[in-house]
């Protein structure tokens, strides 16, 4: 069976921030679709016609922030797949987003990664291999 990440549904504090971050990453993503929760929060999904990130208003603001690889259960970072990561790179770092993860070698992947205004982390990569054993190659160092 094949399978696919069809979306990801994020409580975010700001949503208009993210709606920002987003689009930045990628241009051609629109809001698709935008409501009200039974709970009276606004809920907005950006994205394409196949995938999109569901964003959801929170409630309340904790003052207990998720840190990504901090060793708590949670998502560490949520990774999509490019055609053009230094297009990408260079969008997100002339809006003024902060990279996560320091640069990374491997003949077959490029990966970058970067905060969203909310603190979470993203992953961008960019395969230069179709071939899954290429791509996926674990011996390689990142």
């Amino acid at each position: 069976m094949k399978f696919r990440l069809e979306h990801a549904n994020v409580c975010v504090r700001d949503i208009e921030a993210m709606i920002r971050f987003l689009q930045t990453a990628f241009p051609e993503s629109r809001v698709r679709g935008e409501g009200q929760s039974n709970d009276g929060t606004r809920w907005v999904h950006v994205g394409g016609n196949d995938s999109y990130i569901a964003l959801g208003e929170a409630k309340t603001d904790s003052e207990r922030h998720w840190i990504p690889y901090s060793g708590e259960p949670g998502v560490n970072h949520l990774a999509y797949e490019v055609d053009d990561v230094e297009s990408l790179h260079a969008r997100l770092k002339a809006a003024g987003y902060r990279e996560s993860t320091v640069p990374n070698a491997h003949p077959h992947r490029k990966r970058v990664y970067f905060y969203d205004p909310e603190g979470n982390d993203w992953e961008f990569v960019q395969y230069f291999s179709p071939a899954p054993a290429e791509r996926n190659d674990y011996e390689l160092a990142d």
